[in-house]
Protein backbone atom coordinates (compact mmCIF):
# COMPACT_ATOMS: atom_id res chain seq x y z
CA UNK A 1 0.00 0.00 0.00
CA UNK A 2 1.09 3.35 -0.81
CA UNK A 3 2.30 5.74 2.00
CA UNK A 4 -0.39 8.65 2.28
CA UNK A 5 -0.01 12.34 2.95
CA UNK A 6 -1.89 15.33 4.15
CA UNK A 7 -1.10 18.78 2.77
CA UNK A 8 -2.32 20.83 6.03
CA UNK A 9 -3.46 24.45 5.75
CA UNK A 10 -2.35 26.35 8.70
CA UNK A 11 -2.36 30.44 9.43
CA UNK A 12 -0.88 32.21 12.44
CA UNK A 13 -0.12 29.00 13.88
CA UNK A 14 -3.96 27.64 13.59
CA UNK A 15 -4.26 24.36 11.64
CA UNK A 16 -7.60 24.74 9.24
CA UNK A 17 -10.61 21.74 10.20
CA UNK A 18 -9.64 20.17 6.77
CA UNK A 19 -6.45 18.86 8.38
CA UNK A 20 -9.44 16.56 10.38
CA UNK A 21 -11.51 15.96 7.21
CA UNK A 22 -8.16 14.53 5.35
CA UNK A 23 -7.61 12.59 8.26
CA UNK A 24 -10.86 10.91 7.77
CA UNK A 25 -9.95 10.23 3.94
CA UNK A 26 -7.16 9.08 4.21
CA UNK A 27 -8.61 5.92 7.02
CA UNK A 28 -11.21 5.78 4.64
CA UNK A 29 -8.89 4.76 1.71
CA UNK A 30 -6.99 2.43 4.46
CA UNK A 31 -8.32 1.83 7.70
CA UNK A 32 -5.07 1.06 9.18
CA UNK A 33 -3.24 3.63 7.70
CA UNK A 34 -1.26 6.33 9.86
CA UNK A 35 -0.76 8.86 7.11
CA UNK A 36 1.68 11.54 7.44
CA UNK A 37 0.58 15.61 7.91
CA UNK A 38 3.03 18.20 5.83
CA UNK A 39 3.40 21.55 7.49
CA UNK A 40 4.86 24.17 5.29
CA UNK A 41 5.85 27.42 6.07
CA UNK A 42 8.14 29.76 7.92
CA UNK A 43 8.74 31.00 11.78
CA UNK A 44 7.75 30.46 14.70
CA UNK A 45 4.01 30.07 13.87
CA UNK A 46 5.06 26.68 12.08
CA UNK A 47 5.90 24.97 14.83
CA UNK A 48 2.80 25.84 16.83
CA UNK A 49 0.84 23.94 13.42
CA UNK A 50 2.95 21.26 14.07
CA UNK A 51 2.57 20.73 17.64
CA UNK A 52 -1.41 21.10 17.02
CA UNK A 53 -1.45 17.86 14.74
CA UNK A 54 0.41 15.63 17.64
CA UNK A 55 -2.88 14.66 18.92
CA UNK A 56 -4.24 13.46 15.26
CA UNK A 57 -1.17 12.49 13.19
CA UNK A 58 1.57 10.18 14.36
CA UNK A 59 4.38 11.67 12.40
CA UNK A 60 4.02 15.60 11.21
CA UNK A 61 7.13 16.60 8.15
CA UNK A 62 7.81 20.08 8.88
CA UNK A 63 9.35 21.94 5.86
CA UNK A 64 10.47 25.17 7.09
CA UNK A 65 11.85 27.73 4.12
CA UNK A 66 11.46 31.46 4.34
CA UNK A 67 10.53 31.49 0.44
CA UNK A 68 6.76 30.09 2.08
CA UNK A 69 6.19 33.09 4.43
CA UNK A 70 3.18 33.16 2.46
CA UNK A 71 1.53 30.22 0.74
CA UNK A 72 2.63 30.14 -2.94
CA UNK A 73 1.44 27.00 -4.38
CA UNK A 74 4.06 27.38 -7.15
CA UNK A 75 6.89 27.44 -4.58
CA UNK A 76 4.96 24.69 -2.19
CA UNK A 77 5.14 22.90 -5.54
CA UNK A 78 8.70 22.56 -5.55
CA UNK A 79 9.19 21.59 -2.13
CA UNK A 80 6.60 18.83 -2.12
CA UNK A 81 8.56 17.09 -5.34
CA UNK A 82 11.55 17.17 -3.05
CA UNK A 83 10.20 15.30 0.24
CA UNK A 84 7.81 13.20 -0.93
CA UNK A 85 8.57 9.58 -1.47
CA UNK A 86 7.94 7.61 -4.60
CA UNK A 87 4.33 6.59 -5.48
CA UNK A 88 2.85 8.17 -2.13
CA UNK A 89 -1.09 9.44 -2.04
CA UNK A 90 -0.99 13.17 -0.98
CA UNK A 91 -4.42 14.54 -0.03
CA UNK A 92 -5.25 18.41 -0.17
CA UNK A 93 -8.45 20.41 0.72
CA UNK A 94 -10.32 20.82 -2.55
CA UNK A 95 -10.01 24.97 -1.62
CA UNK A 96 -8.58 27.64 -3.61
CA UNK A 97 -5.27 27.13 -2.54
CA UNK A 98 -5.74 23.23 -3.00
CA UNK A 99 -7.20 23.67 -6.51
CA UNK A 100 -3.99 25.83 -6.96
CA UNK A 101 -1.71 23.81 -6.13
CA UNK A 102 -2.66 19.72 -7.06
CA UNK A 103 -2.92 19.77 -10.58
CA UNK A 104 0.51 20.67 -11.81
CA UNK A 105 2.19 18.87 -8.40
CA UNK A 106 0.50 15.74 -10.12
CA UNK A 107 2.18 16.15 -13.32
CA UNK A 108 5.45 16.72 -11.79
CA UNK A 109 5.12 13.64 -10.11
CA UNK A 110 3.57 12.02 -12.81
CA UNK A 111 0.94 10.65 -10.49
CA UNK A 112 -2.79 10.26 -10.77
CA UNK A 113 -4.85 13.25 -10.42
CA UNK A 114 -8.50 13.58 -9.07
CA UNK A 115 -10.42 16.82 -7.89
CA UNK A 116 -13.07 17.63 -5.27
CA UNK A 117 -13.32 13.98 -4.12
CA UNK A 118 -16.22 13.74 -1.70
CA UNK A 119 -16.25 9.73 -0.83
CA UNK A 120 -14.24 7.50 -1.14
CA UNK A 121 -15.18 3.82 -2.39
CA UNK A 122 -11.96 1.40 -1.63
CA UNK A 123 -8.77 0.07 -3.57
CA UNK A 124 -8.56 -2.85 -5.90
CA UNK A 125 -4.81 -3.70 -6.64
CA UNK A 126 -3.80 -0.74 -8.34
CA UNK A 127 -6.89 1.54 -8.72
CA UNK A 128 -7.93 3.85 -6.07
CA UNK A 129 -12.13 3.93 -6.43
CA UNK A 130 -13.65 7.33 -5.36
CA UNK A 131 -16.75 9.76 -5.85
CA UNK A 132 -16.82 12.87 -7.10
CA UNK A 133 -19.24 15.12 -9.04
CA UNK A 134 -19.57 16.61 -12.27
CA UNK A 135 -21.93 19.15 -14.00
CA UNK A 136 -22.34 21.45 -10.99
CA UNK A 137 -23.54 18.26 -8.76
CA UNK A 138 -25.55 17.08 -11.34
CA UNK A 139 -23.51 13.80 -11.94
CA UNK A 140 -22.00 12.03 -9.19
CA UNK A 141 -19.00 10.19 -11.13
CA UNK A 142 -17.50 7.01 -10.12
CA UNK A 143 -13.76 7.29 -10.88
CA UNK A 144 -10.99 4.71 -11.01
CA UNK A 145 -7.33 5.96 -10.66
CA UNK A 146 -4.08 3.82 -10.97
CA UNK A 147 -1.94 4.88 -8.10
CA UNK A 148 0.94 2.97 -9.02
CA UNK A 149 2.87 6.09 -9.62
CA UNK A 150 0.91 8.19 -6.85
CA UNK A 151 -1.97 10.18 -6.09
CA UNK A 152 -2.88 14.05 -5.80
CA UNK A 153 -6.33 14.26 -4.10
CA UNK A 154 -8.47 17.10 -3.71
CA UNK A 155 -10.68 16.46 -0.91
CA UNK A 156 -13.59 18.54 -0.88
CA UNK A 157 -14.66 20.49 2.42
CA UNK A 158 -16.88 18.84 4.69
CA UNK A 159 -17.20 15.69 3.19
CA UNK A 160 -15.21 13.54 5.46
CA UNK A 161 -15.54 13.52 9.19
CA UNK A 162 -13.49 11.92 11.72
CA UNK A 163 -14.65 8.99 13.52
CA UNK A 164 -14.12 9.48 17.56
CA UNK A 165 -11.31 8.29 19.08
CA UNK A 166 -9.88 7.98 15.65
CA UNK A 167 -6.69 10.13 17.08
CA UNK A 168 -2.93 9.64 17.38
CA UNK A 169 -0.93 9.93 20.93
CA UNK A 170 1.96 12.41 20.73
CA UNK A 171 2.63 12.56 17.28
CA UNK A 172 6.51 13.35 15.82
CA UNK A 173 7.52 16.58 14.61
CA UNK A 174 10.20 15.51 11.48
CA UNK A 175 11.74 18.27 10.03
CA UNK A 176 12.51 17.98 6.58
CA UNK A 177 13.16 21.33 5.64
CA UNK A 178 17.48 20.38 4.41
CA UNK A 179 15.70 18.21 1.52
CA UNK A 180 14.04 21.77 0.20
CA UNK A 181 16.69 23.78 -0.63
CA UNK A 182 16.42 27.11 -2.72
CA UNK A 183 13.11 28.07 -3.70
CA UNK A 184 12.16 30.20 -6.67
CA UNK A 185 9.03 31.65 -8.32
CA UNK A 186 7.91 33.35 -11.07
CA UNK A 187 4.97 34.72 -9.03
CA UNK A 188 5.43 36.88 -5.79
CA UNK A 189 2.92 37.42 -2.55
CA UNK A 190 1.90 41.18 -3.05
CA UNK A 191 -0.67 42.05 0.09
CA UNK A 192 -3.47 40.95 1.66
CA UNK A 193 -6.88 42.54 1.51
CA UNK A 194 -9.20 42.49 3.62
CA UNK A 195 -13.11 42.74 2.91
CA UNK A 196 -14.86 45.41 4.07
CA UNK A 197 -17.23 44.46 6.75
CA UNK A 198 -21.15 44.63 6.79
CA UNK A 199 -23.78 45.33 8.97
CA UNK A 200 -23.70 42.00 10.32
CA UNK A 201 -20.57 39.86 11.06
CA UNK A 202 -21.98 36.37 10.12
CA UNK A 203 -18.44 35.17 11.30
CA UNK A 204 -19.90 35.69 15.18
CA UNK A 205 -23.11 34.30 15.06
CA UNK A 206 -23.24 30.25 16.12
CA UNK A 207 -26.80 29.89 14.00
CA UNK A 208 -26.89 30.45 10.29
CA UNK A 209 -30.09 30.56 8.33
CA UNK A 210 -28.10 30.86 4.57
CA UNK A 211 -30.17 31.24 1.65
CA UNK A 212 -29.03 30.16 -1.93
CA UNK A 213 -31.06 30.43 -5.61
CA UNK A 214 -33.64 28.99 -4.03
CA UNK A 215 -35.15 31.58 -2.34
CA UNK A 216 -36.34 32.70 -6.03
CA UNK A 217 -36.12 36.71 -5.25
CA UNK A 218 -35.32 39.29 -3.16
CA UNK A 219 -38.58 39.74 -1.20
CA UNK A 220 -39.00 36.66 -0.49
CA UNK A 221 -35.32 37.12 1.46
CA UNK A 222 -37.67 38.27 4.48
CA UNK A 223 -39.11 34.64 5.32
CA UNK A 224 -35.28 33.54 5.84
CA UNK A 225 -34.67 36.52 8.26
CA UNK A 226 -38.32 35.75 10.10
CA UNK A 227 -37.13 32.47 10.22
CA UNK A 228 -33.31 34.13 11.67
CA UNK A 229 -34.98 36.48 13.86
CA UNK A 230 -37.25 33.45 16.18
CA UNK A 231 -33.59 31.57 16.21
CA UNK A 232 -32.03 34.02 17.80
CA UNK A 233 -29.38 33.93 14.62
CA UNK A 234 -28.11 35.57 11.37
CA UNK A 235 -28.80 35.56 7.67
CA UNK A 236 -26.26 34.61 5.32
CA UNK A 237 -25.91 33.67 1.92
CA UNK A 238 -24.52 31.75 -1.31
CA UNK A 239 -22.51 33.48 -4.18
CA UNK A 240 -25.87 33.56 -6.32
CA UNK A 241 -27.24 35.98 -3.91
CA UNK A 242 -24.90 38.22 -3.79
CA UNK A 243 -24.42 38.27 -7.49
CA UNK A 244 -28.24 38.78 -8.03
CA UNK A 245 -28.51 42.00 -5.05
CA UNK A 246 -30.40 40.29 -2.59
CA UNK A 247 -27.95 40.49 -0.09
CA UNK A 248 -24.66 42.57 0.72
CA UNK A 249 -21.67 40.79 0.11
CA UNK A 250 -20.51 40.18 3.59
CA UNK A 251 -23.17 37.65 4.15
CA UNK A 252 -21.61 35.61 1.46
CA UNK A 253 -20.10 32.05 2.62
CA UNK A 254 -17.87 30.36 0.33
CA UNK A 255 -14.24 30.17 -1.18
CA UNK A 256 -15.06 33.44 -2.31
CA UNK A 257 -16.74 35.38 0.58
CA UNK A 258 -16.36 34.58 4.25
CA UNK A 259 -15.43 31.45 6.37
CA UNK A 260 -17.97 30.97 9.27
CA UNK A 261 -17.60 28.01 11.77
CA UNK A 262 -21.39 27.97 14.05
CA UNK A 263 -22.69 25.20 15.53
CA UNK A 264 -25.87 25.45 13.49
CA UNK A 265 -26.09 25.58 9.91
CA UNK A 266 -29.59 25.81 7.97
CA UNK A 267 -28.62 25.81 4.04
CA UNK A 268 -31.71 26.70 2.56
CA UNK A 269 -32.11 26.47 -1.24
CA UNK A 270 -28.48 26.19 -1.74
CA UNK A 271 -27.54 23.20 -3.97
CA UNK A 272 -23.77 22.52 -2.42
CA UNK A 273 -21.18 23.33 -4.59
CA UNK A 274 -17.66 22.75 -2.97
CA UNK A 275 -16.98 26.73 -3.03
CA UNK A 276 -19.92 27.12 -0.86
CA UNK A 277 -18.79 24.26 1.46
CA UNK A 278 -15.48 25.52 1.85
CA UNK A 279 -16.40 28.36 3.79
CA UNK A 280 -18.28 26.37 6.59
CA UNK A 281 -15.69 24.80 9.06
CA UNK A 282 -16.11 23.27 12.21
CA UNK A 283 -18.07 20.53 11.57
CA UNK A 284 -21.84 22.52 12.39
CA UNK A 285 -24.76 20.40 12.50
CA UNK A 286 -25.91 21.25 8.66
CA UNK A 287 -29.60 21.31 7.91
CA UNK A 288 -30.36 21.06 4.47
CA UNK A 289 -33.41 22.01 3.09
CA UNK A 290 -33.51 21.70 -0.86
CA UNK A 291 -36.50 20.56 -3.33
CA UNK A 292 -34.42 19.08 -5.64
CA UNK A 293 -33.77 15.77 -3.81
CA UNK A 294 -30.37 15.05 -5.76
CA UNK A 295 -28.83 18.38 -5.22
CA UNK A 296 -25.12 17.91 -3.28
CA UNK A 297 -26.04 19.72 0.00
CA UNK A 298 -27.80 16.06 0.86
CA UNK A 299 -24.14 14.49 0.71
CA UNK A 300 -22.97 16.43 3.17
CA UNK A 301 -25.98 17.40 5.14
CA UNK A 302 -26.96 15.86 8.91
CA UNK A 303 -30.77 16.21 8.28
CA UNK A 304 -31.68 16.64 4.36
CA UNK A 305 -35.20 17.79 3.97
CA UNK A 306 -36.82 17.76 0.54
CA UNK A 307 -39.48 20.44 0.54
CA UNK A 308 -39.52 24.22 -1.27
CA UNK A 309 -38.29 26.57 1.10
CA UNK A 310 -40.73 29.36 0.33
CA UNK A 311 -43.12 26.67 1.67
CA UNK A 312 -41.70 25.60 4.15
CA UNK A 313 -39.49 28.11 6.20
CA UNK A 314 -42.72 30.13 7.06
CA UNK A 315 -44.17 26.59 8.74
CA UNK A 316 -40.85 25.82 10.39
CA UNK A 317 -41.08 29.57 11.82
CA UNK A 318 -44.32 29.07 13.20
CA UNK A 319 -43.34 26.33 14.87
CA UNK A 320 -40.27 27.75 16.70
CA UNK A 321 -42.79 30.42 17.96
CA UNK A 322 -45.29 27.54 19.28
CA UNK A 323 -42.27 25.86 21.17
CA UNK A 324 -41.03 29.11 22.38
CA UNK A 325 -44.17 30.54 23.34
CA UNK A 326 -44.70 26.89 25.46
CA UNK A 327 -41.81 27.01 26.94
CA UNK A 328 -41.65 30.83 28.34
CA UNK A 329 -45.29 30.24 30.08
Amino acid sequence: MARIFAYIIHRSGVVDDSAAELLAAAKKIDATAAPTAIVAGWGPNLDAACGSLQASYKEIWKVANEALTYPNAELVRQALVRVLPASSILLVPHDHFGIDLAPGLSVKLNAAFVSDVLAVEGIEGNSLKVVRQELGGQISAHVRCDISTGAVINVRPGAFKLEPGATAAAGMVVDKSSAVGTLSAKRRYVETIIAEGGDVDITKHSVLVSIGRGIQEKDNVAIAEELAEVLGAAVSCSRPVVDAKWMEKSRQVGSSGKTVKPKVYLACGISGAFQHLAGIKGSPFLIAINKNAKAPIFQVADVGIVDDILEFLPVLTEKVRELRGAAAK
